[in-house]
């Protein structure tokens, strides 16, 4: 079995995601160290067919396109895709993203081979992403909430990953399970994150990985629905793996977040505090184990907000 398999979520960005695919058919080794590129369609209504040809005429690299059933959203989608992945570490790429280097696949190979002097094995990584329009370092896409004091460091061991470029070993998913199903959009990292953590995993930086995103630096304008998401699924995640006054603290915070980035939408505002209100209702706490919680300490972890 080849190390390597990569998954792609894809919605409604057809070239983007042409162009990842040759990036990836570039990749040095691509034909040796893949054994799949699971791309899938996630019902968008865009024409594909440019894709579809390209990996047609491309055996070499072991294209698998698949359409969804419907919109399955980022958290069931990557379910999706996972379970048709055999190889030993799953990575997984925005479609609107792509590696700088050719050596990529290698370098990914040669990070988790790296224990970044602990004795936890690493069982994900994250890697460096960079804006495709200017080169810069992508705040809102570095796995560390101290960016000024983070940035600059080749590798570290963090609290959580980012969702536009990244590398888990199967045998994570294999032990604590896929994404949350009931997430269509946001948060979903970190509550894999820290049931990666329990099952005492370590989350890994390495900037020799770098990824390209095509994302604006001025960032993308939040839709309503998607910013109450963020704000919903991050209070269950800490409501389902933190002591509760961080619950409120993030309640708290990401409802000011939401009006501060809807142009105080009260209406949609009100309805995101009726879903969190729900939560202690409708889902389960547990406990950190110590050795979580010491894991988090020394990561200098932000679990307030």
């Amino acid at each position: 079995m080849k190390p390597l398999s990569i998954i792609i979520i894809t919605y409604n960005r057809p070239d983007d995601t042409l162009f990842l695919l040759k990036n990836i058919a570039g990749q040095q080794g691509a034909s040796t160290l893949l054994e799949s590129v699971i791309i899938v369609n996630n019902a968008s209504t865009e024409d594909y067919k440019p894709v579809t040809d390209f990996i047609a005429a491309t055996p070499g690299v072991p294209f698998q396109y698949e359409n969804a059933p419907e919109n399955l959203g980022v958290a069931r989608g990557r379910n999706y895709a996972i379970a048709l992945v055999k190889s030993p570490i799953i990575i997984t790429l925005d479609d609107d993203a792509y590696f700088r280097d050719h050596d990529a696949l290698l370098q990914i190979q040669k990070a988790f081979e790296d224990n970044y002097g602990q004795t936890r094995p690493v069982g994900i990584l994250s890697f460096k992403v960079l804006y495709a329009s200017t080169g810069q370092l992508q705040q809102n896409a570095f796995p560390h909430k101290r960016f000024e004091e983070y940035k600059h460091k080749d590798k570290f061991l963090a609290s959580y990953f980012i969702g536009c470029g990244h590398a888990i070993k199967k045998e994570v998913y294999d032990r604590t399970g896929p994404y949350p199903a009931d997430f269509f959009y946001g948060m979903e990292e970190y509550d894999l994150c820290y049931r990666a953590l329990n099952e005492g995993y370590a989350i890994a930086y390495n900037s020799a990985v770098v990824v390209m995103h095509n994302e604006s630096p001025k960032g993308r304008t939040p839709h309503a629905d998607k910013m109450r998401m963020l704000w919903v699924n991050k209070a269950k995640v800490v409501y389902r793996y933190l002591p509760l006054l961080y619950f409120g603290t993030t309640s708290l915070m990401w409802s000011l977040e939401y009006l501060k980035k809807t142009k105080w939408d009260f209406k949609g505002w009100w309805q995101g505090w009726k879903l969190v209100l729900q939560i202690p209702s409708s889902e389960k706490g547990t406990t950190l184990p110590a050795d979580t919680r010491a894991y988090l300490k020394e990561t200098k972890a932000r679990l307030w907000f």
